[in-house]
This record gives C-alpha cells, sequence and structure tokens, in this order.
C-alpha cells in the first residue's frame, strides 16, 4: 500500500490543473484500493456547499451540477464532523439523502473522510461499494492517508486555478488570499513584479510575449548555440569518455532535435508565452513525469532534462535585452528575494516586497524594515511564477498577500492605507515630546537597529536610545568577518551618532535562522541548536575581537552597553563576563590608557532564564527581554513558519506571566529591566508592559510614535488595571479583544485602525 500511495501522490503532482488532480485522485484511488466507485466532493468557496467534482463509478453527467451543505447528506455530515464515516449500510443512516440520476443507490457501502488543510475542510473524499459490508481498518487508515497526503495538493491546485481562471475577455476572475509571516509593517497596494535568479527553472515568472515570431526566433537562436556548446564539450571529453558514455552527448541532442522538446516549446510560444516561461513549462513537466518514473535509470534521465533546461534558459536571460519594467506601485516578488534585486528597483516605485523563502531575519526583511517597505516573507502555497502584473494587495501586520482583490477590499485597503499616510503625519509632531501619561509616569523609548540607514531613521522618529544594535547585520553583509578595526568604525558610528545617550550592543547572535554565508551552521533543529553565545563562547577569537573593537569605540563617549544573547545558565553567563573582563586588561596594558567598563546585560529569551532571572540579575547591570525567542520557546512555536504562524501568540497568558516574573526577579535585585523584542512595538502592548514596571521599551523606528501617542493618552492607573484584568485572562484571543477596546477608550477610533489594522481585517 505504501508503493501505491507513493505513486498516487506522485502522479497527481504532475498534475496542470485542478481538475486534472481529482480526475487521477478517484482513478488512481479506485484502482489502488479495488472500490467500485471513487468521488470527490470540494467546498465551493461562495456557498460553502460541497459540490460533486471528480468521480470514478457514479454518473460524471452529473459532475459539477449537484452540491450538498454540511450536514447535508452523508458527505456533508463528514465535512460538519471533519472525521470519516464508515458504514456498511449507507441508506439505513438518518442523514443518507438520495441525490437521483447519480447512480449511487446500487452501493451499500460507504466511507467518506475529509480532506483538511490547515484546519479548513476542503472536501470529502468517498469510496463505495455494492456489497454490505464494513470497510475494514486499513482502508480507513489508507484512505485518511491519502487525503491528508493530497489536501495540500488540492489547496496549491485551488490557488493556482483561481489565479490563471480569465473570463470571456481574457481578464483573470478569481481572487485569493495567501498566507505568510510579516516581515515588515504596513499596508502595500500595487501591481506584481516578478524576478528571479539565473537559471533558475522554477522562478521564471509566465509573462506574454510581445511578438510572436521575435520570441520564436530568439529562442532557437539560443537553443543553437546550447547545440553547440554540447558538441563541443563532447569533443573536449572525447579522449576520455569511453563510448557508451560519449553517447550521452549524442542524447542530449536528441532531445534539443527540432521535433522533439524545442516543438512543445514553440507550441506554447505560439499561443502566446514568451521563451523562457514556455521553456520551463515544458522542462519541468517532463522533469516531473521522470522522476514518478520507477525504474532508476530513467528517474535519474530528470537530472539531464533538467540541466538541458538550464543551458537553454541560461542563455534565454543572458541574451535578453529587455529590461524589466517596474510600475509606479511595485511590489516585488520572487522566490527568496536579495538585496541587490531590491537596488533594481526605482526607490520611489517600492511599495512592498514578498518573498515566497525566508525568514523575519532575512537580509531582505531587515533592510525592509529599515527602509520602511511592507514586507511579507515565506508565503506559502502562492504560485508566484504565475502573478506577474497582476493587482496585489500586501498585509504587512498579518503576514498575508491578496492576489486579484475585489472592490470591496481594495475600498477597505486603501481607507486605512490613507488614515496610515494621514496618521504619520499627525504623529511627526511627537518627535520632540516626551514619553509621558496623562498622570505623569515617564517612559523611555528606545530603538532597534541593525543597519546605517538605522540612525537617521530612528533619530527622527524621537528615539532616546538604542536597545538592541544588531552586530550580527554587518558579518551578513560581508563575505569574511569584519576584522577588528572594520568592527570599531561600524560600532563608532552608532554611538557617536546616538551620544550621550545609551546605544545597547548585542554581541554576535547568528545560528537559528541568521547563518553567516561564509560560516554555515547546519543542524536538523538550529532553533534549539547552536546559536548565540553558544557559538561565541566555542570560539572565544571571535567573541574577544568583537568585545575589543565595542570598547575600542566608545573611548570618550561613554554611552555602550553590552548585552548578551542566548543566555541559559550562571556558568555560561560567568564565562562570557570572564571573556569580557580579560578583553578589557588586554586594551587597558595595550593603549595604556584607562577605559570605561561599559554596563553589561542579558538578554532573556529562552525559558530557562525566566526561572533564574534573579541569579542572573545578580552579576549584571541589566536585563533585556527578547520577546520573539520568548515567545517561539515558550510555546514551541517556530515564529518564521507560516504554518503555525497563527499559534504564535505574543498576548499569550503564559508569555505574559514570564514577563511579568522577568521584571519582578530583576527589580527585586535593584537591577534594570527592558525589552526589545517585536511585542513593545505594539502599542496596546507598550500599554501592559508599562504596567508591569519595564524601564525601557525598544523597537522598530517606524512603530515608536505610535507606541507614543498611546502612552500619552492612557494613565498609568489606567494601565495597571488593564494589567490587573489581563492577567486573570485563559487566552491571547481574550486579551487582544480587550486591549483593543480599551484603547479605543482613551484614543480615537480612527487612530486605533491606523496603528492595529489586524483587528478589522
Amino acid at each position: 500500500m505504501l508503493d501505491s500511495l507513493r505513486s498516487i501522490v506522485q502522479e497527481v503532482n504532475t498534475a496542470d490543473h485542478l481538475q486534472s488532480v481529482l480526475d487521477i485522485t478517484v482513478a488512481r484511488v479506485q484502482d489502488a484500493m479495488g472500490t467500485e466507485v471513487c468521488s470527490v466532493y470540494l467546498r465551493e468557496s461562495t456557498s460553502a456547499r460541497y459540490v460533486f467534482s471528480a468521480t470514478e463509478g457514479l454518473n460524471k453527467e452529473f459532475v459539477g451540477k449537484i452540491s450538498m451543505a454540511p450536514n447535508e447528506g452523508l458527505v456533508g455530515q463528514v465535512a460538519a464532523r471533519g472525521e470519516p464515516l464508515n458504514l456498511d449500510n449507507a441508506e439505513a443512516h438518518p442523514k443518507f439523502l438520495f441525490m437521483p440520476g447519480i447512480g449511487e443507490e446500487r452501493f451499500k457501502s460507504f466511507l467518506g473522510v475529509p480532506i483538511i488543510h490547515q484546519r479548513k475542510v476542503l472536501g470529502v473524499l468517498v469510496i463505495q461499494q455494492q456489497t454490505r459490508r464494513r470497510f475494514d481498518e486499513d482502508d480507513e487508515a489508507f484512505l485518511v492517508t491519502i487525503s491528508a497526503q493530497l489536501a495540500g495538493v488540492i489547496a496549491h491546485a485551488q490557488a493556482t486555478g483561481m489565479l490563471v481562471a480569465l473570463d470571456d475577455q481574457g481578464e483573470r476572475q478569481g481572487s485569493a488570499k495567501f498566507r505568510g509571516v510579516a516581515g515588515a509593517p504596513g499596508i502595500a497596494i500595487g501591481h506584481a513584479v516578478v524576478v528571479a535568479p539565473t537559471a533558475d527553472l522554477n522562478s521564471v515568472p509566465m509573462r506574454r510575449s510581445k511578438d510572436i515570431q521575435d520570441e520564436l526566433d530568439f529562442f532557437h537562436e539560443c537553443l543553437e548555440a546550447v547545440r553547440e556548446d554540447i558538441n563541443a564539450l563532447g569533443r573536449k571529453l572525447e579522449s576520455r569518455l569511453a563510448k557508451e558514455e560519449r553517447a550521452l552527448f549524442d542524447v542530449y541532442l536528441s532531445m534539443l532535435a527540432d521535433d522533439a522538446l524545442p516543438a512543445e516549446v514553440d507550441e506554447l510560444i505560439v499561443q502566446g508565452e514568451w521563451a523562457q516561461g514556455a521553456l520551463t513549462q515544458v522542462i519541468l513537466k517532463h522533469v516531473r513525469t521522470f522522476e514518478m518514473m520507477e525504474d532508476a535509470y530513467l528517474k535519474e534521465r530528470a537530472t539531464d532534462v533538467k540541466d538541458l533546461g538550464r543551458r537553454v534558459l541560461a542563455y534565454l536571460q543572458a541574451a535578453n535585452t529587455e529590461t524589466i519594467e517596474y510600475p509606479e506601485r511595485t511590489v516585488l516578488i520572487g522566490e527568496e528575494l536579495t538585496a541587490s534585486m531590491l537596488g533594481e528597483v526605482p526607490p520611489e516605485n517600492l511599495v512592498g516586497l514578498v518573498s515566497v523563502k525566508g525568514s523575519s531575519n532575512s537580509h531582505v526583511a531587515i533592510l525592509a524594515r529599515s527602509m520602511g517597505i511592507p514586507t511579507v516573507i515565506g508565503v506559502m502555497n502562492l504560485p508566484f511564477t504565475q502573478i506577474e502584473g497582476s493587482e496585489i494587495i500586501l498585509d504587512g501586520y498579518n503576514g498575508h498577500v491578496y492576489f486579484n482583490p475585489s472592490e470591496e477590499l481594495q475600498q477597505r485597503f486603501q481607507t486605512i492605507y490613507e488614515e496610515e499616510l494621514q496618521f504619520s503625519k499627525e504623529l511627526e509632531a511627537l518627535k520632540d515630546e516626551p514619553c509621558v501619561t496623562p498622570d505623569n509616569f515617564r517612559l523611555p523609548l528606545w530603538v532597534n537597529t541593525g543597519l546605517q540607514a538605522d540612525i537617521a531613521r530612528s533619530l527622527d522618529r524621537g528615539a532616546e536610545g538604542v536597545g538592541l544594535f544588531r552586530t550580527e547585520v554587518s558579518f551578513l553583509l560581508r563575505e569574511r568577518f569584519p576584522s577588528e578595526e572594520e568592527q570599531r568604525k561600524i560600532y563608532r558610528e552608532q554611538l557617536a551618532a546616538f551620544a550621550p545617550m545609551p546605544v545597547t550592543m548585542r554581541t554576535l547572535d547568528i545560528g537559528g535562522d541568521k547563518s553567516l554565508p561564509y560560516f554555515p551552521i547546519q543542524e536538523d533543529n538550529s532553533f534549539l541548536g547552536w546559536r548565540g553565545i553558544r557559538v561565541t563562547l566555542d570560539h572565544p577569537e571571535i567573541f574577544l575581537v568583537q568585545v575589543r573593537a565595542m570598547m575600542k569605540a566608545n573611548a570618550g563617549l561613554g554611552n555602550l552597553r553590552m548585552m548578551l544573547p542566548m543566555i541559559s545558565s550562571v556558568p555560561e553567563l560567568e564565562e562570557a563576563l570572564a571573556l569580557i573582563h580579560r578583553a578589557y586588561d588586554e586594551l587597558v596594558e595595550e593603549l595604556g590608557v584607562e577605559l570605561e567598563v561599559p554596563s553589561i546585560g542579558v538578554m532573556v529569551e529562552v525559558p530557562a532564564a525566566v526561572y533564574q532571572a534573579r541569579q542572573l540579575a545578580k552579576r549584571v547591570d541589566f536585563l533585556s527581554v527578547g520577546s520573539n525567542d520568548l515567545t517561539q520557546y515558550l510555546l514551541a512555536v517556530d515564529r518564521n513558519n507560516a504554518r503555525v504562524a497563527d499559534i504564535y501568540q505574543a498576548f499569550h497568558p503564559a508569555v505574559l506571566q514570564a514577563l511579568q516574573q522577568v521584571v519582578n526577579d530583576g527589580h527585586a535585585e535593584a537591577c534594570k529591566v527592558s525589552i526589545c523584542g517585536e511585542f513593545a512595538g505594539e502599542p496596546g502592548a507598550a500599554v501592559l508592559l508599562m504596567a508591569m514596571g519595564y524601564d525601557v521599551l525598544s523597537m522598530n523606528a517606524a512603530t515608536l510614535p505610535k507606541v507614543k501617542s498611546v502612552i500619552r493618552s492612557i494613565s498609568m492607573k489606567k494601565a495597571k488595571a488593564m494589567l490587573a484584568h489581563v492577567m486573570t485572562m485563559e487566552s491571547a484571543a481574550d486579551v487582544r479583544e480587550y486591549i483593543d477596546q480599551s484603547i479605543e477608550e482613551s484614543t480615537s477610533q480612527r487612530l486605533v485602525k491606523a496603528m492595529m489594522a489586524e483587528s478589522i481585517l
């Protein structure tokens, strides 16, 4: 049965569109299980009814013509309950619904299982038999397994089908919503421009050609160049290869003969597809076909076809003199965006970024936050090669991308976008105002930085210090470890720009989702592996150079605070402190001058540090909570995984209790406590953190004015009352709803909409 399962899934993955997926599914499942009937019912998005969508064994004339509501009939029962239904006499079940003409009255035995993707029932997969018998456990387990495997394929096919659906005038009529991870906050409304790295078959966008004959001629010119390359390569290796091995080059040339693969490419070009898109569609189709073959030799031929495709694509891309046109409101989309790709777009035209791969801490996400460009990362099931030129709405608050949005949705987001612009202008007046509550409680607001561009933006927003300077950014943007002097110059620039305000520099924090290209860390579970202080303690030569560079940069300024990431035990902290003091002593002896010993702090971002916060506080000058990682570890949720994004809940009661414990334990040792995670930049969260007793909140510069506006509108007395009520709650959703309502009472309705778009979307 396992071989049958693999075969079915492989074949379904090669299907071109949704109906092919369904037809292949029912045919192969019927054959594998030896049943008389196999059918699929799919949920229709508009009516929420389950439509008879494909069958083997029932009347195919009724496909697409009949449907059932949830709880209606046996299919509706399976959909409503979200679990299998196994019957040996279907007609005797109280939910049985006779559908005239479909032909199922002859079949007594019924087994239906839900097709579920991301907790949503997409449809129901059914098998039936004439004889009265209950399907056994193996049958049920196999069908459940097939359903689970196919759910993602069907979801992807549905999304793709919506993207390519055209009406009679050739206009796209489908719309779709895709989930990802929020990379940089904000709303963007614009048109998709897809970019791809060189010779990447999986990233070439579908695009209409401007002149079919020119495109055909262009394709065949590149094709001839590849043929010449293969002939030359064959001649070059002729003396070193056996006759049988040289025959491979003849196979390559036969694949590139005009009546072979190129003929299929020509056909798509004639239909209007540009050469690059036509080539990749044909090559990938044949690659999938070879990959699903059982014969090992034939299976390996997929590599040969892929190699040929890349060779031709490289010529097409190199010889293509067409420049990419970036519309006035460009939403740049790619499988994995890079900083150089951003640099190609005129800054005034770039309004949003979507990267299929990557994380919220990738280069592009860091750069986007610095530039204030709304960004979504890690977008699931996005057929990005098929959306070139389409209208896109990007929600950088919640990590959502809307394709071809309806007029109503456009108006909704346009309103939020305009409110944000107006709100931002109003907040400019607060730049030089202190962050003081109506009852005169002062709360310092600092910023998180990492790039040179962050300096001006942060000062322009009225930052009172730097709560987190990500030193790893300068390491990520190089091809080797920066020298001590290179680091000193970078750190000096930050310290001098903010002096006399404090600047908190985190020592090198790599590992997890932050890997240096010249120092790769390969681990099965990187977030629980070699990262942060664990790396630098194992490599004291890296740690000492960085600490020395920081202290040199601080000479004559005295505003450096040094922070240690991922501390999980007291011995770990003591080892790091010993290295810092060693570096200090060496510098004093080397330079012959007294240097100021900087304040030293610990990041609290793992549960162990929460429970040892008091012991850690005895040994350092300050604690700073890294709420992103702390939330991730407390809830066992990868914060960069879109599949579990909805259960990464910063307002989770367990997270709030941990945050309160840290500040209580820190203050018990007369130790200052701050927070530098994304949580501090949420206005509602900032109110709770203020009430908990946090001494400093540090956030992205873009969110600082919004937080200041809310803090200046809510008294400390009110904040403490809100916190007391929140700490009795049992769910993140309840906390969020209460906080939003409470802030609305103290600010204007429009203000909350602009700050918390997620609350109404």
